[in-house]
């Protein structure tokens, strides 16, 4: 159900939003893993509500939790806001002393595929950034979802999910139905680009849409 990637220290941090994704993570690791969540809060409604929710989760699991907030840093003018939390985020995750796992799964390397390529340099998210792994890349979110359904793991749903006015979301509910009827096996396509060696590599991602 779930595919793991590579090897996962005994010892980890784990980057979660409260969605269906990373409490798939969380569930699956911790029970071989030592855990300690980490969550970045965005400061808004969505956030305030997932925050709440992943820290009553952890005190009552016993999970260790730490956090930061977005401390309202001025946006370059050539970013979008997606971006410019991204890498507010990511400097939170590279200043934590150990591996950051996050719950980066196929379905997020077939998009990042998609988009990456329309703008002529195909490039799928990379295993690593730094300390940050990402060993879901094989893993489709169905089956994130299906592990939730199954184990009875709790969730929160972030409304900004479904706002086209983000790239990363016109993508997923515009274009992949219409890009699935052109290759309805692009997932299998894009899994064989992650096991080449080169994905491997500890690069920037600069690729990659805001997660």
């Amino acid at each position: 159900m779930i595919n793991v990637e590579g090897k996962i220290p005994r010892q980890i941090y784990l980057a979660c939003s409260g969605g269906v994704d990373s409490m798939a993570a969380l569930d699956f690791l911790r029970r071989s893993h030592e855990v300690i969540v980490v969550f970045y809060h965005h400061m808004t409604p969505d956030s305030t509500k997932a925050f709440d929710f992943i820290t009553e989760y952890c005190l009552a699991n016993g999970i260790k939790f730490q956090y930061d907030e977005f401390k309202g840093h001025p946006k370059p003018a050539e970013k979008s806001m997606e971006e410019h939390w991204r890498d507010e985020r990511y400097k939170f995750f590279h200043n934590l002393r150990g591996p950051v796992v996050t719950a980066h799964h196929l379905d997020d390397c077939v998009e990042t595929w998609v988009w990456s390529s329309m703008h002529g340099q195909s490039k799928t998210i990379p295993y690593a950034r730094g300390n940050v792994i990402r060993p879901f890349r094989h893993t489709r979110k169905r089956d994130l979802e299906l592990w939730c359904s199954l184990k009875n793991v709790p969730y929160v749903e972030d409304s900004s999910n479904y706002d086209r006015k983000y790239m990363r979301n016109f993508i997923r509910h515009e274009m992949m139905p219409q890009v699935l009827k052109v290759n309805p096996g692009i997932h299998k396509m894009v899994r064989k680009r992650l096991t080449m060696k080169e994905n491997h590599a500890t690069i920037e991602d600069n690729y990659e849409i805001a997660h």
